[in-house]
């Protein structure tokens, strides 16, 4: 019987982002937050890899291959409606650096 209450402050366009996604899957926040839970209690730990990333590769790392590999990605994703526009790229860049 769910009779408990989650509550966290969280970034908006987190938020709004990630339940966009949710909700074009069909699933509803809570029954992600409580899965969330049964694997911390499953795996006593969090479920996923907590590390810090290493720095991106910048294009004179990159070789050829890679690059269009990156590049046919994000084109696949622009195609298929994923991503973000532009505009909201580049507010949270300038927040960020606030």
């Amino acid at each position: 019987m769910k009779d408990a209450t989650v509550s966290a402050r969280v970034e908006y366009d987190i938020k709004t982002e990630a339940e966009s996604i949710l909700e074009k899957l069909g699933i509803p926040v809570s029954v992600v937050i409580n899965s969330l839970y049964r694997q911390i209690i499953y795996k006593h730990g969090i479920p996923f890899s907590l590390t810090i990333p290493a720095d991106p590769k910048t294009l004179d790392m990159m070789t050829s291959e890679e690059l269009n590999r990156k590049l046919q990605h994000s084109y696949e994703q622009s195609l298929a409606g994923e991503g973000r526009d532009y505009n909201s790229v580049f507010d949270e860049l300038e927040r960020s650096l606030k």
